[in-house]
């Protein structure tokens, strides 16, 4: 894990575009990575195998919670732990910023995505019908990080 160069914003967009936004109109563009690469208030890091990136994630960090973005792992990659690495990397930063909530949305269609996160102790809070430019209802799901130890969970 890595923190991502601005460089790879392009490619980190066609990813998202490629296997986070399928279906929907693009609204991860390379204009949008690039400002969260460059936020103090964000975090973009990246999974690299033979440097090209396999995987990335993006978080934005509140006062006292932090919101992942968007997280993608290329498909001959999954259930290698890339994914939970990439989560567990910015727990942890999030923890050292003395964050302890975490927040997401995934596609209520997801079901995999959905018994990734529930399995890294991901608890569903609620549900945006219509969230995904009217095309799919998003599943809101939350962990509290003081609740748990996030070096040895999941």
């Amino acid at each position: 894990m890595r923190l991502a160069m601005l460089d790879e914003a392009d490619f980190i967009t066609q990813m998202s575009r490629r296997l986070i936004e399928t279906d929907l109109p693009q609204s991860w563009t390379v204009q949008r990575i690039v400002s969260h690469i460059r936020s103090a208030n964000s975090v973009v890091i990246t999974a690299v195998d033979n440097d090209v990136i396999v995987g990335f994630a993006v978080m934005h960090f509140k006062d006292d919670s932090a919101h992942l973005n968007l997280l993608a792992v290329e498909p001959e990659y999954r259930r290698s732990g890339i994914g939970r690495n990439l989560v567990r990397w910015l727990e942890k930063s999030a923890k050292v910023a003395g964050i302890g909530f975490v927040s997401l949305e995934v596609r209520a269609s997801n079901h995999r995505a959905l018994r990734f996160y529930a399995e890294l102790g991901y608890r569903e809070t609620g549900m945006l019908l219509g969230y995904y430019s009217g095309v799919d209802d998003a599943t809101l799901l939350a962990r509290d990080l003081r609740a748990t130890d996030v070096e040895n969970s999941g």
